[in-house]
């Protein structure tokens, strides 16, 4: 027998009869001769929710015990999966993260795994028992329950996975798989019957949201084969494959667009060694990650100007990060673009075919649209552009790049 890990997100297991359909398809899994291995998500909303809860008792609550609030979600999918589980007549058995355990760091809200002991679970399922498993938690140091921050429950299907040697980690998605385009701006975008996880990597940090990266960086790092599928469409979804895939395709494999985008420009500042550092120094401290950078030519070799983006959640923070360092730094004007979205083209092809750039160019300023910002890496390129070209800018690259004829197998 092999070993198949399913995960269930939270829109997958949202009400009683979704929960009940998720159940069908491990049990499908089970009957076909192979240990199976839940992983799931809370209820979705069901976080968001009582994180509010949290945030309107006190905004200084203590991080520890809003992990302990925030992981009761995933307790009560887990106790439902298994009363339904044991309806349809297997052998089922809910785990929470510090059952098990899944030792993390103490870092709450965004704890790291250390290690899981599987021991007890490969015994109870090489007699024939379902573990249910919470995902997104685990136990800290100080025998806390800690959380992993967002795609916390991707990361411990995959983790889970990797410790106990799975064949496969099937993550369930309400969508059928991975698309070349946001198939809700490009209808007739196509699904991937294989990707490769360099590819899906640098989608999913693009802002691709299928997949969260750290669950990809570490499926790719421990060899763990992953597929994406739709809870709700039985129908073939997509497979992560290794870099020979990859390198074997003369095509982009997505156009991802990302929203939560903003951009801050510094003028006047000085051009002198030292001051790009003033400038990104409070925001590192800060956890704000920076993302493009543009700095203008010095003219006279005296002073230029900074351009980079972050994140529109943190916007406001990084304004207020700045302004109290703008002595140190000595720019003369603060200069916020809370409107702007990321624009960007993966694929592995661009390693051989340095025509993918220009097409995106070209393709961008036929139909009027100005870019901000650039930035590339072997596998992707990314622009800046102005939010009300957002969806636009998709479609044109999808025409641009001849996937518009290319059709679902």
């Amino acid at each position: 027998m092999t070993l198949i890990v399913k995960k269930f997100g939270g829109t997958s297991i949202g009400d009683i009869s979704r929960i009940k359909t998720a159940a069908l398809r491990v049990k499908e899994t089970y009957d076909q001769g192979h240990e199976v291995l839940v992983v799931v998500s809370a209820m979705s909303g069901f976080t968001n929710t009582i994180s509010k809860y949290c945030a309107d008792m006190s905004p200084m609550f203590d991080a520890r015990e809003y992990d302990a609030v925030v992981s009761s979600g995933e307790q009560v999918t887990a106790g439902l999966m298994v009363v339904a589980l044991q309806d349809l007549g297997v052998d089922s058995r809910s785990w929470a993260g510090w059952q098990i355990p899944i030792k993390t760091d103490g870092e709450h809200s965004n704890a790291r795994i250390i290690d899981i002991d599987g021991t007890e679970l490969e015994k109870r399922m090489a007699r024939g028992e379902i573990p249910v498993v919470t995902g997104f938690q685990g136990l800290g140091p100080d025998n806390r329950i800690t959380t992993l921050g967002r795609g916390g429950s991707d990361l411990t299907a995959v983790a889970m996975a990797a410790t106990l040697g799975a064949e496969r980690c099937d993550i369930y998605t309400d969508v059928p798989g991975i698309y070349k385009a946001d198939p809700k701006i490009v209808p007739f975008a196509k699904r991937l019957q294989k990707i490769s996880f360099e590819e899906m990597l640098e989608m999913s940090i693009l802002g691709a949201k299928v997949l969260h990266y750290k669950s990809v960086a570490l499926a790719m790092r421990m060899g763990v084969s992953v597929q994406v599928l739709s809870s709700f469409e039985n129908v073939p979804g997509t497979l992560l494959v290794g870099q020979d895939y990859m390198l074997e395709k003369d095509t982009i494999n997505g156009i991802v667009l990302s929203a939560n985008e903003s951009k801050i420009t510094l003028l006047g500042v000085k051009d002198e060694p030292g001051t790009v550092a003033a400038i990104f120094s409070p925001l590192a401290g800060a956890g704000i990650e920076v993302g493009m950078i543009v700095q203008d030519v010095s003219k006279d070799g005296r002073i230029t100007d900074v351009t980079f983006t972050v994140e529109l959640s943190n916007l406001e923070k990084a304004e207020k990060l700045l302004t109290a360092a703008q002595p140190k730094i000595g720019f003369d004007k603060f200069i916020a673009d809370p409107n702007v979205v990321k624009i960007s083209v993966v694929g592995g092809a661009m390693q051989t075919n340095t025509s993918f750039a220009q097409i995106m160019f070209d393709a961008l300023a036929e139909k009027g649209i100005n870019i901000q910002a650039i930035s590339t890496s072997e596998i992707k390129i990314s622009v800046l552009v102005s939010g009300k070209f957002a969806e636009l800018s998709v479609r044109t690259l999808h025409t641009a790049y001849g996937l518009d004829m290319v059709k679902n197998e």
